[in-house]
């Protein structure tokens, strides 16, 4: 599935509506005391989907965490480079048999209705992961316990070292820190209160969210008055919009255009590659694909070149394991090239012949519609008949969770530590297994790599499963898509990232 950041590992989830709110209603923040202070104009963004909801540990969903990484806060945070910097933990140390991490908050910070921010908020935010067994929870995995040692500090002990920890903790917003009493009313699903840069204003189902300026916000107040995210999911009505002025900035825009907008002097292009990556993943609980030998056949007979392409238009690389050549994790291994021969042996060997294949994909990313017909294509020459199911994203959701699927197509978002990348999906344990692979190698592997805290060894482990789930074609993998965002000249301040958050805190807009 999509993951963001995540973290963004993240899962990508579709635009549902906020169940809460009826049509063209409105709900209104009610006068939070840190609310409003931007003194600029109002920032209108256009993003391609809505959030289904705005409690950041309960949502999968990419449209609600842009929202959501404007409103608030994780103890760290990851720069433009990915590296792990201070956020409302200003310090932190780590005792020497590396069990106990301590973190030392900043003082004075408060969420959005004035409340002072305790450690005791994060004790209760972290807890309520791991208590409530929420999809985050295995990022707890080697967490005993979380306890406030004063006001200011908050202890993490480990059952075992954990170098990705901060990643972990700081990735993307699904591990915020969260207002108790905004969860026990239940507002927080449609009224988060949070601490960041932006304060939540008001929603109306279908059509927009609005934030205003925190003018206490710790890193300090915004320039702009607020944001507005608009819902428009025709990218070339969002692209239009931009260009008439209408809005300031998209990341909904037509692959087929961003070259011929990177010469346009009225629009800006934010083009960076992504630490995304995109897959086919055969359901290894059914025959036939419980044979390698038949998952292997179609790792063979697919064209990642034109799939790419005709996915992307250009805006993507090719790439045969999950982490892109741009991270300090890659590791260099294509087993596969275009050989149709080889994959009809191998179906011949697995008895196989006549293969009817049910495809699943979504319309929330055309995307996959896109690939899907070349995929088809493909495995047509070598006798498989690809039948494309194309269901909304929260059907796909549903038939993936119940395992109603030949094969699927999707990806993983905004992914940082290998660990991202790898044990959550490939981990016979793992939670977003949903191919049900299963490699007791591959499991010993990613659980070693997750207490190492030699980077190098830790590199070579990651690379080792990593070739291994190549493979065996747990997931085939696709391409590493490119970030791409577009917004006005009047806009300053603003920066494209790998990871696919969207900050406007430190934006200025010229009126």
């Amino acid at each position: 599935m999509l993951g963001r950041r995540t973290a963004l590992a993240l899962v990508l989830t579709g635009a549902l509506a906020l169940g809460a709110c009826s049509a063209g209603e409105s709900v209104d923040l009610g006068g939070g005391a840190s609310a409003g202070g931007g003194g600029g104009a109002n920032l209108v963004v256009a993003i391609a989907g809505e959030p289904d909801q705005l409690d950041p540990h309960m949502t999968s969903s990419y449209f609600s965490f842009e929202v959501l990484e404007n409103v608030y806060d994780t103890l760290v945070q990851p720069d433009a480079d990915l590296e792990m910097q201070p956020a409302l933990a200003e310090s932190w140390e780590t005792s020497e048999d590396q069990l106990t991490w301590t973190f030392h908050l900043r003082e004075g910070v408060t969420f959005h209705d004035g409340t002072p921010l305790t450690a005791d908020d994060v004790v209760y935010s972290y807890n309520r992961i791991i208590d409530g067994e929420l999809a985050n929870a295995y990022r707890f995995g080697s967490v005993e316990k979380v306890t406030a040692a004063d006001e200011l500090t908050v202890e993490i002990a480990l059952t075992a070292p954990a170098p990705n920890l901060l990643s972990s903790i700081g990735g993307f917003k699904g591990m915020a820190i969260v207002l108790e009493e905004n969860v026990e009313s239940g507002d927080i699903k449609n009224k988060p209160i949070g601490t960041g840069p932006f304060a939540f204003d008001a929603y109306s189902t279908g059509d927009s969210i609005s934030l205003t300026a925190n003018a206490d916000y710790w890193g300090g107040a915004p320039e702009i008055a607020g944001v507005n995210f608009r819902f428009i999911s025709e990218a070339t009505t969002a692209l239009a919009d931009l260009q008439a002025g209408e809005i300031h900035w998209t990341d909904s825009i037509p692959e087929q255009q961003v070259a011929s907008l990177t010469s346009n002097p009225d629009v800006e292009v934010g083009k960076v590659p992504s630490n995304d990556y995109w897959y086919l993943a055969p359901n290894g609980a059914k025959a036939p694909y419980s044979d390698a030998r038949v998952r292997q056949a179609i790792a063979w007979a697919i064209d990642r070149d034109a799939i790419t392409q005709a996915a992307t238009y250009g805006n993507g690389t090719t790439n045969q394991l999950a982490i892109p050549e741009t991270s300090a994790w890659y590791s260099d291994y294509a087993p596969y090239s275009r050989d149709t021969a080889k994959a009809q042996q191998l179906l011949q060997d697995a008895g196989i012949s006549d293969l009817d294949l049910d495809l699943m994909v979504t319309t929330q990313y055309p995307e996959t519609v896109q690939a899907a017909q070349v995929i088809a294509a493909n495995l047509a020459e070598i006798g498989i008949t690809v039948n494309i199911r194309t269901v909304d994203f929260a059907t796909w959701l549903d038939e993936q969770a119940l395992g109603n699927f030949d094969m699927l197509l999707l990806g993983w978002l905004g992914n940082i530590d290998p660990d991202d990348f790898y044990y959550n999906q490939h981990h016979s344990e793992g939670a977003s297994n949903a191919q049900k692979y299963a490699n007791s190698e591959v499991d010993a592997l990613l659980e070693e790599a997750r207490g190492e805290t030699d980077t190098d060894k830790r590199r070579d482990l990651y690379a080792t499963a990593a070739a291994q789930i190549a493979d065996d074609a747990s997931y085939i993998y696709l391409y590493n898509p490119d970030v791409v965002q577009a917004w006005s000249p009047k806009v300053t301040g603003y920066e494209a990232r790998g990871d696919r958050a969207i900050r406007f805190a430190d934006v200025s807009l010229e009126e």
